[in-house]
């Protein structure tokens, strides 16, 4: 089992040429700050997520990871580690997790408004045919046959235009459900749709990753 940390630290973490670092709280492994989780506490004194790492006050960082956060607040790391008397719920990991999904929607429906997303199959598929999508993105509860489809029309595109196997290097988003993307993107039951080349798409397949993390235990392990 994880080891409780005495997070004296928290923002204070030690910090390299090629990026950030931060202790995790909870395991005391030095990590990456993309691969955890900053929490503060606010004027209440809950315990706040910042997923964006721009809030006021000092911070506590939790590995990227929905277990970790839940043994976290069972195991009272965060009044340990802010030293002080917080309220951190049962239900935080689960209020992380909403969070995320609502952050990863509104990214997506930033990238539709700036024409970097399609949906529908048949626009999917020109953009596998054309080369243009950079990622797929099926609902969490499509259909097994059309996800088959689009990967076949995804090979035969790479078999055509001889750019490799987009199976095997167009990322999957499969995190969102049906109601979720038809939210994001404004229509109904959106099941299938892509991404193409930009800023906002870039911004979508960082909250993927970190959504995916996130319930994958702090890694990509079983991505789509």
């Amino acid at each position: 089992m994880p080891a409780i940390a005495d997070a004296a630290e928290l923002d204070d973490g030690p910090r390299t040429k090629s990026g950030t670092e931060r202790l995790c709280a909870l395991t005391r492994q030095i990590r990456p700050i993309g691969e955890l989780i900053r929490f503060v506490v606010g004027p209440d004194g809950g315990v706040v997520p910042d997923l964006k790492r721009k809030l006021p006050g000092r911070g506590l960082w939790i590995t990227n990871s929905q277990a970790m956060v839940a043994e976290a607040t069972r195991r009272g790391v965060f009044a340990r580690g802010f030293k002080r008397q917080v309220q951190a719920p049962p239900a935080l990991a689960g209020d992380v997790g909403a969070l995320m999904v609502r952050a990863l929607t509104d990214a997506l429906a930033m990238a539709a408004k700036a024409g970097e997303a399609v949906s529908g199959f048949t626009k999917v598929e020109r953009s596998l045919t054309e080369g243009s999508a950079v990622a797929l993105i099926h609902a969490s509860d499509a259909a097994a046959d059309g996800v088959r489809k689009l990967g076949a029309i995804a090979r035969r595109s790479a078999e055509t235009t001889g750019i490799g196997d987009l199976t095997a290097d167009l990322p999957i988003i499969d995190a969102l459900s049906s109601d979720e993307l038809d939210l994001a993107l404004g229509r109904s039951n959106v099941i299938h749709a892509a991404l193409l080349a930009g800023a906002a798409a870039k911004t979508v397949l960082v909250r993927s990753d970190t959504l995916t993390r996130f319930r994958n235990g702090g890694d990509t392990a079983g991505d789509g």
